[in-house]
Protein backbone atom coordinates (compact mmCIF):
# COMPACT_ATOMS: atom_id res chain seq x y z
CA UNK A 1 0.00 0.00 0.00
CA UNK A 2 1.25 3.55 -0.75
CA UNK A 3 2.77 5.65 1.69
CA UNK A 4 -0.13 8.54 0.26
CA UNK A 5 -2.55 6.11 0.62
CA UNK A 6 -1.54 5.04 4.03
CA UNK A 7 -1.61 9.04 5.13
CA UNK A 8 -5.01 9.69 3.75
CA UNK A 9 -6.79 6.75 5.91
CA UNK A 10 -5.43 8.19 8.63
CA UNK A 11 -6.80 11.98 7.52
CA UNK A 12 -10.17 10.45 7.42
CA UNK A 13 -10.26 8.34 9.79
CA UNK A 14 -9.21 11.73 12.25
CA UNK A 15 -11.81 13.88 10.51
CA UNK A 16 -14.32 11.21 11.10
CA UNK A 17 -13.25 11.05 14.92
CA UNK A 18 -13.07 14.47 15.11
CA UNK A 19 -16.51 15.43 13.61
CA UNK A 20 -18.18 12.58 16.18
CA UNK A 21 -16.58 14.35 19.49
CA UNK A 22 -17.44 18.09 18.02
CA UNK A 23 -20.80 16.76 17.63
CA UNK A 24 -20.84 15.11 20.80
CA UNK A 25 -19.77 18.14 22.41
CA UNK A 26 -22.08 20.59 20.93
CA UNK A 27 -25.34 18.47 22.09
CA UNK A 28 -24.02 18.80 25.38
CA UNK A 29 -23.28 22.30 26.15
CA UNK A 30 -25.69 25.28 26.85
CA UNK A 31 -27.87 25.98 29.92
CA UNK A 32 -30.30 23.83 31.18
CA UNK A 33 -33.38 23.95 33.64
CA UNK A 34 -34.06 20.95 36.15
CA UNK A 35 -35.45 20.59 39.05
CA UNK A 36 -33.08 20.62 42.00
CA UNK A 37 -33.50 17.53 43.92
CA UNK A 38 -32.84 19.04 47.67
CA UNK A 39 -35.82 21.35 47.09
CA UNK A 40 -37.36 20.13 44.43
CA UNK A 41 -37.06 24.21 42.82
CA UNK A 42 -36.07 25.08 39.19
CA UNK A 43 -32.44 25.38 38.66
CA UNK A 44 -29.76 26.82 36.09
CA UNK A 45 -27.06 24.40 35.76
CA UNK A 46 -24.24 23.58 32.49
CA UNK A 47 -23.18 20.40 32.01
CA UNK A 48 -19.00 19.81 31.32
CA UNK A 49 -19.22 19.42 28.06
CA UNK A 50 -15.49 18.51 27.39
CA UNK A 51 -16.06 15.59 30.00
CA UNK A 52 -19.60 14.28 28.58
CA UNK A 53 -18.01 14.42 25.10
CA UNK A 54 -15.29 12.54 25.94
CA UNK A 55 -17.03 9.82 28.08
CA UNK A 56 -19.83 9.98 25.53
CA UNK A 57 -16.13 8.95 22.81
CA UNK A 58 -15.48 6.32 25.19
CA UNK A 59 -18.85 4.73 25.44
CA UNK A 60 -19.63 5.65 28.86
CA UNK A 61 -22.71 8.46 29.56
CA UNK A 62 -21.83 9.70 33.06
CA UNK A 63 -22.45 13.43 33.23
CA UNK A 64 -21.35 15.86 35.97
CA UNK A 65 -21.98 19.70 36.05
CA UNK A 66 -19.51 22.21 35.41
CA UNK A 67 -22.11 25.20 36.91
CA UNK A 68 -24.76 25.56 39.03
CA UNK A 69 -27.10 28.17 40.05
CA UNK A 70 -27.19 26.78 43.64
CA UNK A 71 -23.64 26.63 44.22
CA UNK A 72 -21.29 27.79 45.92
CA UNK A 73 -23.69 27.47 48.94
CA UNK A 74 -24.32 23.67 47.26
CA UNK A 75 -21.15 22.79 45.77
CA UNK A 76 -20.65 19.38 47.51
CA UNK A 77 -23.99 18.20 46.44
CA UNK A 78 -24.44 14.59 45.02
CA UNK A 79 -25.46 15.60 41.31
CA UNK A 80 -28.57 13.87 40.94
CA UNK A 81 -29.77 16.46 38.51
CA UNK A 82 -27.73 15.17 35.46
CA UNK A 83 -30.29 12.14 35.23
CA UNK A 84 -32.68 14.43 34.69
CA UNK A 85 -31.06 15.72 31.35
CA UNK A 86 -30.43 11.94 30.62
CA UNK A 87 -33.53 11.16 30.22
CA UNK A 88 -34.79 14.84 28.25
CA UNK A 89 -31.48 16.20 27.18
CA UNK A 90 -33.86 18.37 24.85
CA UNK A 91 -36.72 19.08 26.89
CA UNK A 92 -34.22 21.09 29.87
CA UNK A 93 -31.99 22.88 27.21
CA UNK A 94 -32.59 26.89 27.80
CA UNK A 95 -32.73 27.48 23.75
CA UNK A 96 -35.49 25.26 23.39
CA UNK A 97 -37.75 26.00 26.30
CA UNK A 98 -37.32 29.66 24.82
CA UNK A 99 -38.23 28.35 21.09
CA UNK A 100 -41.27 26.61 22.90
CA UNK A 101 -42.35 29.29 24.51
CA UNK A 102 -42.52 31.78 21.31
CA UNK A 103 -43.93 29.34 19.18
CA UNK A 104 -47.26 30.76 17.75
CA UNK A 105 -46.59 34.07 19.26
CA UNK A 106 -46.66 37.71 17.78
CA UNK A 107 -44.94 40.47 18.98
CA UNK A 108 -47.31 42.13 22.41
CA UNK A 109 -46.68 45.81 20.86
CA UNK A 110 -47.35 45.78 17.28
CA UNK A 111 -48.28 42.22 16.34
CA UNK A 112 -46.13 40.68 14.26
CA UNK A 113 -46.18 36.72 14.54
CA UNK A 114 -42.91 36.26 16.46
CA UNK A 115 -42.31 33.28 13.75
CA UNK A 116 -38.89 30.97 14.08
CA UNK A 117 -36.31 32.16 16.23
CA UNK A 118 -32.85 33.30 14.83
CA UNK A 119 -30.13 32.22 17.45
CA UNK A 120 -28.16 35.39 16.10
CA UNK A 121 -27.74 39.11 17.29
CA UNK A 122 -31.70 39.73 16.33
CA UNK A 123 -33.38 37.29 18.86
CA UNK A 124 -37.04 38.31 19.96
CA UNK A 125 -37.08 39.72 23.52
CA UNK A 126 -39.99 39.27 26.47
CA UNK A 127 -41.81 42.33 28.15
CA UNK A 128 -41.83 40.64 31.99
CA UNK A 129 -44.58 41.22 35.23
CA UNK A 130 -42.63 44.57 35.77
CA UNK A 131 -43.22 46.18 32.55
CA UNK A 132 -39.47 46.00 31.47
CA UNK A 133 -37.80 44.61 28.06
CA UNK A 134 -35.21 41.96 28.74
CA UNK A 135 -33.83 40.20 25.72
CA UNK A 136 -34.55 36.10 27.34
CA UNK A 137 -30.12 35.65 27.82
CA UNK A 138 -30.44 37.98 30.71
CA UNK A 139 -32.95 36.05 32.85
CA UNK A 140 -31.15 33.49 34.95
CA UNK A 141 -32.09 30.02 34.03
CA UNK A 142 -33.47 29.09 37.50
CA UNK A 143 -36.05 31.83 37.25
CA UNK A 144 -37.12 30.74 33.71
CA UNK A 145 -39.96 29.17 33.69
CA UNK A 146 -41.30 31.67 36.33
CA UNK A 147 -40.54 34.83 34.66
CA UNK A 148 -42.15 33.46 31.31
CA UNK A 149 -45.12 32.40 33.44
CA UNK A 150 -45.43 36.18 33.60
CA UNK A 151 -44.28 37.66 30.73
CA UNK A 152 -45.21 38.55 26.90
CA UNK A 153 -43.18 38.13 24.02
CA UNK A 154 -41.72 41.43 22.22
CA UNK A 155 -39.97 41.07 18.35
CA UNK A 156 -36.39 42.21 18.07
CA UNK A 157 -37.56 45.95 16.57
CA UNK A 158 -39.55 46.96 19.61
CA UNK A 159 -37.35 45.85 22.22
CA UNK A 160 -34.76 47.43 20.64
CA UNK A 161 -37.24 50.75 20.55
CA UNK A 162 -38.07 50.12 23.83
CA UNK A 163 -34.37 50.32 25.17
CA UNK A 164 -33.63 53.20 23.06
CA UNK A 165 -36.31 55.31 24.93
CA UNK A 166 -35.40 53.79 28.42
CA UNK A 167 -31.51 54.06 28.18
CA UNK A 168 -31.77 57.33 26.27
CA UNK A 169 -34.91 59.01 26.34
CA UNK A 170 -33.49 62.11 25.48
CA UNK A 171 -32.89 60.60 21.18
CA UNK A 172 -35.99 59.36 20.93
CA UNK A 173 -40.04 59.76 21.51
CA UNK A 174 -41.47 56.88 23.65
CA UNK A 175 -44.39 54.92 22.31
CA UNK A 176 -47.10 55.51 24.64
CA UNK A 177 -48.66 52.17 23.58
CA UNK A 178 -48.98 49.68 26.39
CA UNK A 179 -48.41 45.77 26.36
CA UNK A 180 -51.48 43.62 25.13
Amino acid sequence: MPISLLIAAILVLLLVISWRWIDSWLSFRGERVVTCPENERPAGVRLDAVHAAAEWFAGRRPLRLNACSRWPELAGCGQECPREIERSPENCLVRNIVAQWYAGKSCAWCGTPIGAISWGPSQPALIRADKDSVEWKQVPANLLLETLEAAVPICFPCHMANRLVREHPELATPRDRPPK
